[in-house]
Formats: structure tokens, C-alpha cells, sequence
């Protein structure tokens, strides 16, 4: 694979399942809308990668849903109503996650080509324990089991602070930080990466920035697709990746180019 890299710490929706990312929005829509304030996909997706509580928190105090938040229930959202919601999002989330865990296409072939030549592989996702419980066995059954897993809230900051990052690294005994690589779809995970110091590598087309899944995506046509392709790969360079491909399937090509160890 790579000489001298040590450490690969995946995401997981829009990274390595999920194509396009859409279990989050599913179960943020449901539970805005449950709650008489409904939101748009755009404001459900402009803090993914977030935890969701962190997620929920960022999305009322926006200044739009915070006025639609005080027209129906009278009074500025507060920090219960944003723990009322994580709780309700709760058992949506866990159904929407299981239902979408289906791996990327190539990216258990990528994580075997890296566990053969040695290196370490790590995950962390803004997702809580509870919600990963059935999409572990899952995308283990479809070839993808990483060395470690870090969840929202198992950290005391989530992204875009790099404890997750780091715990991972910690665990899998995995330095210098220039060693390692961080693949992830989300702005706030690629600020993640930077934050800890490692190498970042974002994806564009199976993720959160396009947000489609991949039956939606191929069935655009050619131009429009590869505007919106363009356009993802802009914004995650804007928050700093290092490299940015299409899918976690082009991976190797992507390491090759970066000065790792």
C-alpha cells in the first residue's frame, strides 16, 4: 500500500455506507416535523457530522427555525427542547441507520487491501452507540469490521474538535499523527481532521455535500451530475482536505499522493 502509514480512521454514513448520507436527514426531518416545526434537507444537512445532539442544537438556533421554533410553541428553543428532540431522534435514527447500512461499493475491498499491508484501521462517526448497535453486525456481514470504533458523546467535545480522532489513534497505537489519515465526507469531519493533525481525505460523490443516493445520482445526466460533483469536491477542499476523490473505492490512488510518515 503505503510506506510508513501507520492508521486510515474512516467516517460512516456517506463514507463507508449509506451512499449519499441519507439516514440523518430522514430522522431530522421526522423529528422536526413531529415537533410542528419542519425543516428543509439544506437545514438538516448544514452541520452534518456533528453529534446529533451538537447537530439538533446548531440547527434551532439558526435564525429561521428559531423564529418557526417560537411561532408555534411561543417561546425561544432552550437546551431541554433540543435534549427532547436527541430523544425522540433517537429510535427514528437507530431504524434509519440499520435500514441504510449498506457499504459503499469497493469499500471493504480498500480496507482489505489495508489490513494486508498492515496499516490500522479507525472510525468515529457522529453517531451514539445505541444507533450503531445494528449497523456494526451488518456492515460486518458485508466485509467492513474496523480495528476501533469512536461514537458521539464517548468524547467530552465531538467534532470538529479531534478527541474522537485522537482516541482512535490512542487505541490503535498509531503515531507520528502525520502517519495517519482521516477519509470523511463532512466539513466538519475534515476540520477534524486538521484539528488532530493527520493527512485528510474527503469524498465527494457518496456523501453528505450532494446528498443523494446512488440510484439518484447515476440517473442525472452526465453534465449536471459532474457539476454537483465538482461543486462537493470544491466545498471539502474549502474546509481543508488534503485530497478529495469520488468514493472511498479510489482511496489508494489518493494516498499515493500525499508525503505520509
Amino acid at each position: 500500500m503505503i510506506d510508513g502509514l501507520k492508521a486510515v480512521v474512516f467516517d460512516w454514513a456517506g463514507t463507508m455506507i449509506d451512499f449519499g448520507s441519507r439516514a440523518p436527514v430522514v430522522a431530522l426531518l421526522r423529528a422536526f416535523a413531529d415537533a410542528g416545526v419542519p425543516i428543509d434537507e439544506c437545514e438538516a444537512r448544514a452541520d452534518m457530522g456533528l453529534a446529533k445532539g451538537e447537530h439538533i442544537a446548531a440547527i434551532l438556533a439558526t435564525a429561521r427555525v428559531a423564529a418557526a421554533w417560537r411561532a408555534v410553541h411561543g417561546a425561544e428553543p432552550t437546551a431541554a427542547d433540543a435534549a427532547r428532540l436527541l430523544e425522540r431522534i433517537g429510535p427514528i435514527m437507530r431504524d434509519a441507520a440499520r435500514d441504510t447500512a449498506t457499504l459503499i461499493p469497493g469499500a471493504a475491498d480498500v480496507v482489505a487491501r489495508l489490513r494486508a499491508a498492515g496499516v490500522r484501521t479507525g472510525s468515529c462517526t457522529g453517531y451514539t452507540r445505541a444507533m450503531m448497535e445494528d449497523v456494526l453486525p451488518r456492515a460486518a456481514a458485508q466485509g467492513y469490521a474496523p480495528d476501533h470504533l469512536v461514537c458521539a458523546g464517548e468524547t467530552p467535545s465531538g467534532r470538529p474538535s479531534p478527541l474522537m480522532l485522537w482516541a482512535n489513534l490512542i487505541a490503535l497505537d498509531a503515531w507520528p499523527v502525520t502517519a495517519c489519515v482521516k477519509v470523511d465526507d463532512a466539513v466538519a469531519g475534515i476540520a477534524e481532521g486538521r484539528a488532530a493533525g493527520v493527512w485528510t481525505i474527503g469524498v465527494a460523490a457518496t456523501g453528505n455535500a450532494i446528498g443523494l443516493d446512488r440510484g439518484s445520482l447515476e440517473a442525472l445526466d452526465a453534465a449536471e451530475r459532474q457539476r454537483r460533483i465538482e461543486a462537493a469536491t470544491a466545498e471539502l477542499r474549502a474546509a481543508g482536505a488534503h485530497e478529495v476523490v469520488d468514493s472511498v473505492a479510489d482511496l489508494p490512488a489518493a494516498l499515493v499522493r500525499l508525503p505520509i510518515g
